[in-house]
């Protein structure tokens, strides 16, 4: 038997599943998926979780099973591409004939000092968890800081002023104007939202030190009960330390098939892959459809095109609560309450039809 080894159950690891399963994978090949928690877990909606509008239930999608499909749950420690091996905690070394790196990202602090120890983050299942009990355990009237206004920051503190109305939030963005990727009218709605539910936003701001107490911005001292850092992200440290070559932001350098340049057996999908579009969950599957097309097609002999297809992502979908939202679909530009329906559908669709 050839063994395919997916490490990572996130969007691109999930979506593999389903493209490879339950009619697609030949007789000699089984599938074993590693991952520390034994369910999928919808990243984009930990935002959601951590504000204590949606139970850690809501975000969870369990896993197909199937007679070839192993779940392996465990800590990736080191992948070994030189022995084709994956070392894990405390077990022994999982070896493999194919290998799938989709581990995912966390946050980048940039070299700010104490943003490590003194914030808060939503890029774990782990990190959601512990940052829904500080926040919903502040006493009313606190300082709640989220350093980094992108999709993440609005969406966050969107969610976390609908469940905490007593909260003093306030939303540090490096620019000029919020959410600057997209149309201006969007821009302006989101910004309006804050201005009228009393999120202060920041404008112009550099963090330069965050303390237990609060944060810098440039040299000013602004006390903060709870920070929560959205302001970057960076690959996996497994797949930083990889031996391969990386882009200037640590994301795996592929070839057009999605699979390391000088081995045609190790593939790497979603945010560690460097790749002409920002990270996202839609993108990762994007990917995740090519690389098993390009895995039944090996398997069955079949000569693989020069060049894949673009891939072509549908648009971007944010929330504001859970009335309004805002978001790009093709050139259309969407706000209101016909955008958080959308992404609400999308959500929905996601899943209940993410089953094998």
């Amino acid at each position: 038997m050839k063994k395919l080894v997916i490490l990572g159950g996130g969007y691109g690891g999930l979506r593999l599943l389903q493209r490879l399963l339950p009619n697609d994978l030949p007789e000699d090949v089984e599938i074993v998926l590693v991952d520390k928690l034994p369910y999928h877990c919808m990243k984009t909606e930990y935002y959601a979780l951590a504000a204590g509008t949606e139970s850690d239930h809501e975000v969870r999608v369990p896993f197909p099973t199937h007679k070839r499909l192993k779940l392996h749950f465990g800590t990736i420690e080191q992948v070994d591409l030189k022995n084709q091996v994956v070392r894990m905690k405390g077990e022994d070394p999982l070896s493999y004939d194919y290998l799938v790196v989709g581990l995912g990202s966390e946050d980048n602090y940039h070299g700010v000092p104490g943003a490590a120890e003194h914030t808060y983050s939503i890029q774990s299942m782990e990190s959601t968890r512990r940052t829904y009990e500080v926040l919903n355990n502040l006493p009313a009237n606190s300082i709640v800081s989220i350093i980094g206004a992108g999709l993440s920051g609005v969406e966050i503190a969107s969610e976390l002023r609908e469940s905490r109305s007593d909260l003093h939030i306030k939303l540090f963005d490096r620019g000029e104007t919020i959410l600057p990727m997209f149309p201006k009218r969007l821009s302006n709605y989101v910004q309006n939202w804050f201005e009228t539910h009393e999120v202060e936003v920041i404008s112009n701001s550099n963090i330069t030190e965050v303390t237990e107490e609060g944060l810098y911005n440039h040299e000013e001292f602004i006390k903060s009960d709870a920070i929560i850092w959205t302001a970057g992200i960076q690959p996996n440290k497994v797949v930083r330390e990889m031996d391969t070559e990386k882009d200037k932001k640590g994301r795996v350098i592929l070839t057009p098939h999605h699979h390391l340049p000088d081995n045609e057996n190790v593939f790497v999908v979603g945010d560690c892959a460097s790749l002409p579009h920002a990270p996202s969950a839609q993108l990762a599957e994007g990917q995740a459809d090519q690389i098993a097309m390009v895995l039944k097609k090996r398997w069955n002999g079949e000569v693989l095109p020069d060049k894949l297809p673009t891939i072509k992502l549908k648009g971007v979908l944010g929330s504001l609560g859970k009335k309004h939202g805002f978001g790009v679909m093709g050139d259309t530009a969407l706000t209101g309450r016909v955008a958080r329906l959308l992404k609400s559908g999308v959500l929905w669709m996601y899943k209940h039809h993410s089953g094998v």
